[in-house]
């Protein structure tokens, strides 16, 4: 790999921590992992080819372009810590990732009650997870911290909910949600 494309692979990798929190390629491995996954069955869950995961893998592409996609990398994420915690055992971790893959996106409000509490109410973290998707779906990461830049001067508190939610990290968005619950 030249210069050029070493430059183009770090500068990707930038956009990408900025978008999802990390590189894809970490992001994505961690998933393979957790829940005993290939690079091909990942693929397939996710809606995308397998070139294409490779090339967002490796930083050869840098977004994801697919708003469904996206929200089915998080829905993988939350599987994930949710198999982790012993919450979902691995056989519900495979029936869940097949309706995953079935899932076409679309409003990520609309499910809301799907990954409730005992009481029936949605999590705090579903709720959080849910906000970070429809910002995430509607703008890039970066774009969003331009506009909480621009919103910072008149309008702090706008510009920091943006900030966590938009580009931020969901356990951030958590204690910030928290924080601001009577």
């Amino acid at each position: 790999m030249d210069a050029a494309q070493q430059e183009a692979t770090a500068r990707a990798r930038e956009l990408q921590r900025n978008w999802y929190g990390e590189p894809l390629g970490a992001l994505f491995r961690k998933l393979i992992d957790d829940l005993g996954l290939n690079q091909a069955r990942l693929a397939a869950v996710l809606g995308l080819s397998a070139p294409m995961l490779s090339q967002l893998m490796s930083g050869q592409r840098a977004k994801i372009g697919n708003p469904a996609v996206v929200q089915r990398v998080q829905l993988l994420q939350e599987l994930a810590a949710q198999v982790a915690d012993g919450s979902v055992s691995a056989a519900e971790a495979t029936e869940r990732m097949d309706e995953i893959k079935k899932s076409q996106g679309g409003s990520v409000l609309s499910n809301a009650t799907h990954t409730t509490n005992s009481s029936g109410a949605p999590t705090v973290k579903r709720v959080v997870r849910e906000i970070q998707s429809l910002l995430r779906s509607v703008a890039a990461a970066g774009d969003i911290i331009d506009a909480a830049d621009t919103l910072a001067v008149s309008h702090p508190e706008l510009a920091e909910f943006l900030r966590v939610y938009g580009a931020g990290r969901t356990s951030d968005a958590v204690a910030h949600y928290q924080s601001h619950q009577s």
